[in-house]
């Protein structure tokens, strides 16, 4: 378990380091209105936390993971939108850029968790 738990932590690292300086280039002469360093470490500790969540629930209740997932999916929504409202729900028209540079880490970070933890609930299924 804390193999596993490191190892996607590791790959969490790697890609935050990989997709936040790729960014971070690419809308180095725009002005964006939110910082783009908080967006990413949000979304590489929300990941963490879910898999280690999603990990813990499966070593006790392994039936119940599926739903520790969605719960916990439901309330990283909420959380961003609470740490972020004054800065990016507060303006009314995000200019193309932001708009991607919000979406771009939410994907990349919850396509890595939802592959990780449907490796971990079919390799608990099947144990």
């Amino acid at each position: 378990m804390i193999k596993r738990i490191l190892l996607f932590a590791v790959a969490l690292v790697l890609l935050f380091v990989l997709s936040y300086f790729t960014n971070s280039y690419l809308v180095k002469e725009l002005t964006i209105s939110f910082s783009l360093l908080q967006v990413y470490l949000f979304h590489v500790v929300a990941a963490f936390v879910v898999y280690a969540i999603v990990e813990f629930v499966a070593s006790i209740l392994p039936n119940q993971a599926g739903y520790a997932y969605l719960a916990s999916i439901f309330i990283k929504i909420g959380l961003f939108v609470l740490i972020f409202n004054a800065s990016v729900f507060a303006k009314e028209n995000l200019s193309r850029p932001e708009r991607v540079s919000l979406v771009v880490p939410l994907f990349l970070f919850l396509i890595t968790e939802a592959v990780a933890i449907s490796k971990l609930l079919n390799k608990k299924q099947f144990n």
